[in-house]
C-alpha cells in the first residue's frame, strides 16, 4: 500500500502544482510585478511554476511506474454486461449503479454511528431498570388504577387550585376525560388511561370543546402542542400522582397567558403571539423564539 500512497501523494502535488499555474494566468499582471519590466517578471514567474510541474509529472510517471498491476480484472459481476448496452440509456446504468453503492456505504456509515449515540442515552420512558425489574416482583401500572383512585387524585389537585374547575366524565369505560376551564382564559380537555395522561387539546374559552378538533387560533394550537411536550415530560411510571400533579401545576401557569411579558425579551407580543412556553422547572414565561 505505500507505492499507491506515494503515487496518490504525487499526483497531488501535481494538482496543486497546475492549479497554481492557472491561478497565475488568470490573476495577469499584479500590482507586486512593479511598474518596470513587469512582463518579465510575469514570464519568469509563469516559467518557475512550469518547471514544478514537470518535476512534479516526472515524480508521478516514477510514481506509477513502480505500482505492480493487478493480476487479472476486477470482477464487477454481472454489471460487466452493461458495457455491451448499445442504448445510450442504458450506457449510463453502471456510473449510476456505482453512485447508489457509494450512497449505501454512506448509509450504513451514518447509521452505525446514530446506533453508537443512541445506545448512550435511552429514550424509554420508564425509569425502573429492566435487569433489576426481572430479580423484583412487577411494580403495578399506572394504567391499571381504579377510578375512586383517579378521582381522588383529581380532586386533590382540584382544591389546590381554586381558579381552575375540573369536570369528570367517563364516556369511554373506567378511563376518565377531564374538561378543564382555567378562569376566563382557555378551556381544556385530557384523556386519561388510568392516571396517565394520553392527550391534551386546547381551546379558547368560547371554543367549543372536543378530543378531535384542534382550536381555530393559533394561540391555543401552540399551547397544545406544548402541553403534549410537558405531557411527555412529566410522565412517571413510578409515581403517577406525582406526575398529573406536576402537569397540573405547569398547565395552572397558562392562567397569566395574556398577562405576564416573556422572561427573556420583556415583551408581551412577538410574532402577533403571547409567551405560549412555559418552562417546566420555574414556569416562567417565554416565546417560542425566546425559550431557553
Amino acid at each position: 500500500m505505500e507505492p499507491l500512497y506515494t503515487a496518490l501523494n504525487a499526483v497531488k502535488m501535481l494538482r496543486s502544482s497546475v492549479g497554481q499555474v492557472f491561478d497565475s494566468l488568470g490573476n495577469g499582471l499584479r500590482f507586486d510585478h512593479g511598474e518596470e519590466g513587469k512582463d518579465s517578471k510575469f514570464l519568469i514567474e509563469l516559467q518557475e511554476l512550469l518547471t514544478t510541474v514537470s518535476l512534479n509529472l516526472r515524480e508521478v510517471e516514477q510514481a506509477v511506474g513502480s505500482l505492480t498491476p493487478p493480476p487479472g480484472p476486477f470482477n464487477l459481476g454481472n454489471t460487466t454486461y452493461l458495457s455491451q448496452e448499445s442504448t445510450q440509456e442504458r450506457q449510463a446504468l453502471y456510473s449510476q449503479l456505482v453512485h447508489s453503492h457509494k450512497w449505501m456505504d454512506k448509509v450504513h456509515e451514518y447509521s452505525n454511528l446514530a446506533h453508537a449515540l443512541l445506545a448512550k442515552n435511552t429514550l424509554r420512558r420508564s425509569n425502573i431498570n429492566s435487569s433489576s425489574a426481572k430479580r423484583r416482583r412487577t411494580i403495578t401500572s399506572s394504567h391499571n388504577v381504579s377510578p375512586q383512585i383517579v378521582d381522588g387524585v383529581i380532586a386533590n389537585i382540584d382544591r389546590m387550585f381554586p381558579d381552575m374547575n375540573m369536570n369528570i366524565s367517563r364516556p369511554f369505560a373506567s378511563n376518565a376525560v377531564l374538561q378543564i376551564t382555567l378562569g376566563q382564559v382557555l378551556k381544556a380537555l385530557m384523556a386519561f388511561k388510568g392516571l396517565m395522561i394520553e392527550w391534551v387539546v386546547v381551546k379558547a374559552f368560547t371554543e367549543t370543546l372536543d378530543l378531535w378538533t384542534e382550536s381555530r387560533h393559533k394561540v391555543f394550537r401552540k399551547v397544545t402542542e406544548n402541553a403534549h411536550a410537558a405531557m411527555l415530560h412529566y410522565y412517571s411510571p413510578t409515581v403517577p400522582d406525582l406526575a398529573v400533579r406536576s402537569f397540573m401545576t405547569w398547565f395552572h401557569s397558562y392562567s397569566t397567558l395574556f398577562s405576564d411579558p416573556c422572561k427573556r425579551c420583556g415583551n408581551h407580543l412577538h410574532n402577533s403571539l403571547p409567551p405560549t412556553w412555559r418552562d417546566f422547572r420555574s414556569l416562567e414565561p417565554f416565546h417560542e423564539e425566546c425559550k431557553p
